[in-house]
């Protein structure tokens, strides 16, 4: 089964291989797909609920969840529900949408595949957030402090490595999480105000104005989401990747361009899917629920996924029976030199491999 909350990944380079070795291949994708502005992961939950309930009631006896990026905290946020006593499951979103877990029937999976797998979509965003905006409302705002284009700061231009000193990296760190904190708070005094001018109408005590208030439904913008410092310092972090993030070598294109992680929101998205603090789906949280065998792959060059992070990934999981595998090749399995054999194919012989001796 494979499955990402917001990419339909039916075209996803392991389904010809698996199914010539004997598998079946279940892709399905979430009811937010290619457009997540207000994805909330409970509900997703949901959506995969939905696939494996299918596929056992097709009589398949194993299922592997085969999640790939964001797809793996994904299974794992499922797995912990799942394995949870329905009474005990997650009743509300992070932003207090009812979602009744407690009442779906989440059938358990047998295995796990986790390939370039991060931490989760909000702690992925915690890590590249750019920590120097001043002002939300104002994409150009910068505190020149906390910029990681300042070469004053270590920056350096490609080719050339930049060099950020450790205490600049402790600041930014903090930075980051304290600008997350601040649009968290932002994000649920929307939902509040929204709350409490709906309340106000259904009461009969509101106004033209509550009536409004209450319907709708905020979207607001998160500029300068492509910065995290080990994409452009190739000493911190160390790996076979290249300068650069996943969205490019342009840092000025990928930070400040229409498109990037979590770039328009609703207040109820930010705080299930973007928020690393506030988000249920990562796992730091859910990686412990993780009982099953599982295989993790692990790009060395990725430029989204660290070896930090991806030790720590490893680490949270609750199984025995784990194995890792690293694989020389970038996020999306492509080749880092002309000549290199295809990185997608070695690491889908080694997930074969891995399910022969488990599941076969």
């Amino acid at each position: 089964m494979i499955m990402h909350p917001r990419e339909l990944l039916v075209t996803h380079y392991m389904v010809p291989a698996l199914v010539q070795a004997g598998y079946a291949c279940w892709v399905q994708g979430a009811r937010t797909v290619g457009n997540d502005i207000r994805l909330e992961h409970e509900v997703a939950l949901l959506d995969v609920a939905a696939g494996v309930g299918q596929l056992r009631s097709l009589a398949f006896k194993k299922i592997v969840m085969l999640g790939n990026s964001g797809g793996a905290p994904l299974f794992a946020f499922y797995n912990q529900q799942a394995l949870t006593d329905s009474g005990r499951r997650l009743g509300s979103t992070p932003g207090g949408r009812p979602v009744k877990l407690a009442d779906v029937v989440m059938p358990e999976p047998d295995g796990f595949v986790f390939v370039a797998p991060h931490g989760g979509q909000g702690a992925l965003l915690m890590n590249c957030i750019d920590p120097s905006v001043v002002d939300e409302r104002d994409p150009l705002s910068v505190d020149s402090s906390l910029d990681p284009f300042s070469e004053a700061n270590g920056f350096r231009p490609r080719p050339q490595s930049a060099q950020y000193a450790a205490e600049f990296m402790g600041r930014y760190r903090a930075a980051q999480r304290r600008r997350v904190e601040r649009i968290d708070a932002a994000a649920k005094a929307m939902i509040t105000e929204r709350m409490a001018a709906r309340g106000r109408s259904r009461a009969g005590r509101g106004n033209r104005r509550d009536d409004m208030a209450g319907a709708l439904n905020a979207i607001f913008q998160v500029w300068r989401t492509d910065a995290d410092p080990r994409a452009f310092d190739l000493t911190l972090d160390p790996s076979d990747r290249r300068w650069g993030t996943v969205w490019g070598s342009d840092p000025m294109a990928s930070n400040l361009g229409a498109v990037g992680f979590g770039r328009i929101c609703t207040p109820e998205g930010w705080l299930s899917t973007w928020s690393g603090l506030s988000s249920n789906a990562s796992f730091e949280r859910c990686g412990a629920s993780v009982q099953q065998p599982s295989l993790v792959i692990y790009y060395t060059g990725d430029n989204t996924v660290f070896p930090s992070d991806v030790t720590a990934i490893f680490e949270t999981l609750a199984t025995r029976e784990k194995q890792r595998i690293d694989v020389k090749g970038n996020h999306h399995g492509h080749a880092l030199a002309a000549g290199e054999e295809l990185p997608q194919s070695v690491a889908v012989r080694a997930v074969v491999s891995w399910l022969d001796e488990r599941f076969r």
